[in-house]
């Protein structure tokens, strides 16, 4: 059987008791290494489970998918995810190829971001879309995610910002020349992620974008092109290393966030919608 286990956010310890009594049985237990990671490394959970775990970059689960199922039909094969199994769409294709190859699969859920924000403060209910921000490069700064913070604002609501995170990346030039040379890992923080939302609201203010509050109809159908709801005095929360014993929370003005360092990974941003009185007290 495949087994598609959540580890939740924190350490080794976060792992729910049917979780573990699975990796202990296990044929095999591999770690997903690449959408996200604990506060400790693979040889902490080594330690605690008592057993091997092998990682799993990205090449593994995406391209290599088929090897690493391989041997589920006889024996339990297990993953293990930081956060919960369905936090990215790339567990979703496993599952999908585990059931075309005929597998059983099992999935085991825990906390993620996606429900632990809730510890800023704001009502779960009370957020929009979810975006991702991605690290800029000097040909390539995509702005679609800030048009759908600026969306989720005109509804009054809040927006959850998951930032990037680059684990075993190649250089374009590393890429072309077939070299497996590979970048140190970055983690987005949320200063970077302020300093994004504030940047395109500059640079489209600067070419006459408007806002909601200035379009000739409830949709903002006038400024659509080019929204500029989301300003540098808008309220934001950064929380960082959420669920473990460092944890921070810190909320301020876009502007105020670019402007504080928030520590070590992981960070997300949560753009503020219209507050309910109980949010505003939390």
């Amino acid at each position: 059987m495949f087994y598609l286990i959540g580890l939740g956010l924190a350490d080794a310890k976060d792992i729910t008791v049917k979780g573990l009594e699975i990796v202990k049985r296990a044929e095999k237990v591999y770690l997903e290494a690449y959408t996200s990671i604990l506060t400790v490394g693979k040889e902490a959970l080594e330690e605690f489970y008592g057993r091997e775990v092998i990682l799993a970059d990205r090449e593994t689960v995406e391209q290599l998918a088929d090897g690493l199922l391989s041997g589920a039909k006889e024996n339990d094969i297990v993953l293990l995810v930081v956060g919960d199994p369905f936090g990215a769409t790339t567990h979703t294709d496993l599952v999908l190829r585990a059931k075309q190859a005929g597998l059983e699969v099992g999935v085991v859920h825990n906390a993620s971001i996606m429900n632990a924000v809730g510890c800023c403060g704001l009502q779960l209910y009370n957020y929009g879309e979810t975006v991702s921000l991605v690290f800029w490069t000097d040909t390539w700064k995509p702005e679609s995610a800030y048009d759908k913070v600026c969306q989720n604002a005109r509804r009054g609501m809040h927006t959850l910002c998951l930032l990037d995170i680059k684990m075993k990346e190649q250089s374009v030039e590393n890429l072309i020349r077939g070299r497996k040379i590979f970048e140190p890992p970055r983690f987005m923080t949320t200063q970077q992620a302020a300093e994004q939302m504030i940047a395109v609201y500059k640079r489209r203010t600067a070419k006459g974008g408007r806002g909601a509050e200035n379009s000739d109809d409830e949709d903002g159908a006038a400024g659509k092109d080019m929204p500029t709801d989301v300003s540098d005095t808008c309220l934001a929360v950064g929380v960082t290393r959420v669920g473990s014993d460092s944890q921070r929370i810190a909320a301020g003005t876009l502007q105020q966030l670019a402007d504080a360092d928030l520590g070590d990974p992981l960070h997300s941003l949560v753009v503020v919608g219209h507050m309910h009185y109980l949010e505003k007290d939390m």
